[in-house]
């Protein structure tokens, strides 16, 4: 048997679905099985929710190819001859290049009498003209309210004469792995169709900081993105997204975007036609167990912050080298707690944020700014590596910053560091990811500016029992922080 071993998520145009395909392992199942019995018919739940499901087909304006076919200079007599002979002339066509029409499929539910309709952003992006299909055979157009790429989501309005049907959205954190679900859309353009299955498992990621998909073994295929996933009761639990796939068809591994999710993003979308997440103003990263180990951290949990620009955090008085272990009530066990906690949170309100510094527990208040109004900040210059002064520590060539690299390399007066000026790659700083021109700012969570600084650091780790020291660097102007050991 062979597998696929190339890693990839494309969203397809045509029938508007989204293809992974990746490396796929068989292993055997163990231990005590748990069943419940498959309910007898779907076929009253399917009559309860199909009105409220829908056929989006989208139109969209695709321009005429250019330079396709010979090209000559305006009024040549070359130009009379393609034409007498009917060949293609300077666009690759007879006669003049005309743009075209394209059409793509896909599917949507309505969640409001008076005409909202969520889909996936990526059936509708681009459209000119989106027309919908109730499964009463009813068409009508669409207006698109607003989109989230982030999420994948997209709200769309029509207006009806008559109340529609629609359905409501269930909490997705109660769903259970094993809890049956229906999925419903019009698949390769076949029209209405239903499809049933388990949750075979929760808190799924795919390519987006704000991802939270649910899987399911329900078959899904192209034309069924935007369509919702229903449990039991006929509540949407999720909105199918996305498949694994080899070979492009439905292999009993899809992907339903959290209807937790996709709540709040449609709130926000129908109240302001727009997204508003609320902004912390930090860079975090992950606590690995060495980096753990290197702080005299009990457990690798938290969101470690490995920059505060300024913002509402560095105004809070939130610091690098803190570890963020709750916000707003709730606790943050990775930066996926984090940066999910921070982006529901509303802009503008206050929240308290609880750090570890330096072994003991802080509070802090942080009123939150707006992520959208935020993320056109542009990075600093990219790191390039000095010619300096230079001395050999753990597999590093390190050299002061000094003014003529500040220079250099487009940072402030006010930075310091050493630069790493060059690595040798069987080392363990080189294992751990440590390059060539990295700047080194902190070492053992405190600011490093000369050799002796850094030589410091390393001792007190030492007569500390550390076996790694805790490294802050920046590469490309972003942060990170590196546990590098000492032995």
């Amino acid at each position: 048997m062979k597998f696929v071993t190339e890693t990839r998520l494309a969203l397809r145009g045509g029938m508007g679905a989204a293809m992974l395909a990746l490396a796929l392992a068989v292993a055997p199942l163990s231990g005590p099985a748990y069943a419940r019995a498959a309910p007898e018919s779907f076929a009253d739940l399917v009559d309860q929710v199909s009105n409220s499901v829908v056929n989006i087909t989208t139109s969209t304006t695709v321009a005429a190819p250019t330079n396709v076919g010979p090209n000559f200079p305006p009024g040549s007599p070359f130009e009379d001859l393609f034409k007498d002979f009917g060949l293609p002339g300077p666009n690759g066509e007879k006669g003049p290049a005309r743009p075209r029409r394209s059409n793509a499929l896909g599917s949507g539910f309505v969640i409001s009498e008076d005409g909202y309709i969520v889909t996936n952003n990526h059936v509708i992006d681009g459209a000119d003209e989106i027309e919908i299909e109730f499964f009463s055979g009813k068409r009508l157009d669409a207006e698109l309210v607003g989109t989230d790429p982030k999420t994948d989501i997209a709200l769309l309005k029509v207006k009806s004469d008559t109340p529609l049907p629609f359905v409501k959205f269930a909490d997705s954190d109660k769903v259970r792995v094993g809890d049956w679900v229906m999925a419903m859309g019009n698949p390769l353009g076949q029209g209405f169709s239903a499809s049933a299955g388990i949750i075979s498992a929760r808190n799924r990621e795919l390519s987006g900081s704000y991802d939270d998909y649910l899987q399911t073994d329900a078959a899904i295929n192209r034309g069924n993105s935007g369509g919702p996933l229903f449990d039991m009761e006929g509540d949407v639990v999720g909105v199918n997204t996305a498949i694994l796939s080899p070979n492009g068809g439905s292999i009993g591994i899809g992907f339903s975007m959290t209807s937790n999710v996709v709540s709040k993003v449609t709130e926000q979308l129908k109240e302001f036609g727009e997204t508003r997440r609320g902004w912390l103003g930090v860079k975090i990263q992950d606590v690995t167990p060495d980096m753990a180990e290197a702080m005299g951290l009990a457990k690798p949990e938290g969101a470690m912050v490995s920059e505060v620009p300024d913002g509402p955090a560095k105004e809070a008085g939130i610091e690098a080298g803190d570890v963020i272990t709750s916000f707003d009530g709730g606790e943050v066990k990775s930066t996926r707690d984090l940066v999910k906690r921070v982006a529901d949170a509303p802009v503008g309100e206050k929240v308290r944020v609880t750090v570890l510094r330096d072994g003991k527990t802080e509070t802090l208040l942080v009123t939150l700014g707006r992520r959208e109004l935020a993320e056109g900040e542009k990075p600093p210059k990219a790191v390039q590596a000095p010619q300096e002064v230079e001395k050999d520590m753990l597999g590093l060539t390190l050299t002061p910053l000094t003014d003529a690299l500040r220079s250099e390399m487009g940072l402030t007066k006010e930075t310091s560091g050493l630069i790493i000026k060059s690595i040798d790659e069987s080392s363990t700083a080189y294992e751990k990811g440590l390059r060539m021109g990295d700047l080194i700012t902190e070492a053992g969570q405190k600011p490093v500016a000369s050799m002796d600084d850094f030589e410091d650091q390393v001792a007190a780790a030492k007569d500390a029992g550390r076996k790694s020291i805790l490294l802050l660097i920046r590469r490309g102007g972003e942060p990170r922080f590196v546990a590098l050991p000492m032995e």
